[in-house]
């Protein structure tokens, strides 16, 4: 199965924008034989805080008409999509969330982020649930960000059977996480790692893709570059 990582530069609250950009993404992967794309962190509507404190119109449910083309995508290619948004939750709070979008437009899986971290415990509710599901016949695990300094997420998800650790994040120039944090849960866990990361300035700092696949030994497979969008596709070898 060919699986991608997809980066781009969020408009800071645009969503139509930052739909379109993924939707391009979706099929520019699907022409590689990508069956499933993860984008980062907030991709919806770019990670920025203060903009979704501010309008609570820029949190999406999982039916929410504007990530339609997105929808169609998926559809029009019978590719899956991880797509990271701010979310409206069952309580007073939206949460951070990774939906899953099938090859045929449906929504097959939700994870709400566990472990919100710094200016995110003010605005987020914490997920409460592991996230997982099912693609071809493969069991994968979505996490979010600051979630993978927990080692014992990716550990669940090996004694899950899960073959492939999905992860959007939105990190900054200089965070240590591509070297010392995701191809050691791959490494750890003998575990396809798939981390998705934007491109430009963001409420983190400046982030410069780095969008990667690293394989069940922790080797880099492929990355996406840094600094300008694009995809890092790769087969996991099941």
């Amino acid at each position: 199965m060919k699986t991608a990582a997809g980066q781009f530069t969020p408009v800071p609250g645009d969503i139509g924008a930052n739909v379109h950009s993924m939707s391009a993404l979706i099929r520019a992967a699907s022409a590689q034989g990508a069956r499933l794309v993860v984008f980062p962190e907030l991709a919806v509507t770019g990670y920025d805080l203060k903009l979704i404190a501010q309008d609570p119109g820029l949190c999406v449910a999982p039916d929410d008409p504007r990530l339609e083309p997105v929808r169609a995508a998926c559809r029009a290619t019978s590719t899956a999509a991880v797509v990271n948004c701010a979310a409206r939750g069952s309580g007073g709070r939206p949460t951070i969330a990774s939906l899953v979008i099938g090859p045929d437009g449906e929504l097959i899986a939700r994870y709400d982020k566990l472990h919100p971290y710094g200016d995110e415990l003010d605005l987020f509710e914490a997920g409460t649930e592991d996230g997982r599901f099912t693609l071809d016949g493969v069991r994968f695990a979505t996490t979010i960000c600051y979630d993978n300094r927990f080692p014992e997420l990716a550990e669940r998800a090996r004694a899950d059977n899960c073959r492939a650790y999905v992860a959007s994040s939105a990190l900054e120039v200089g965070n240590d996480s591509f070297e010392s944090v995701y191809p050691v849960r791959a490494r750890a866990n003998g575990l396809y790692v798939l981390l998705a990361n934007p491109v430009g300035p963001s409420g983190v700092g400046e982030c410069a893709g780095g969008s990667a696949i690293w394989g069940p030994d922790g080797a880099l497979l492929t990355t996406a570059g840094t600094g300008t969008p694009g995809l890092a596709v790769a087969e996991l070898r099941l």
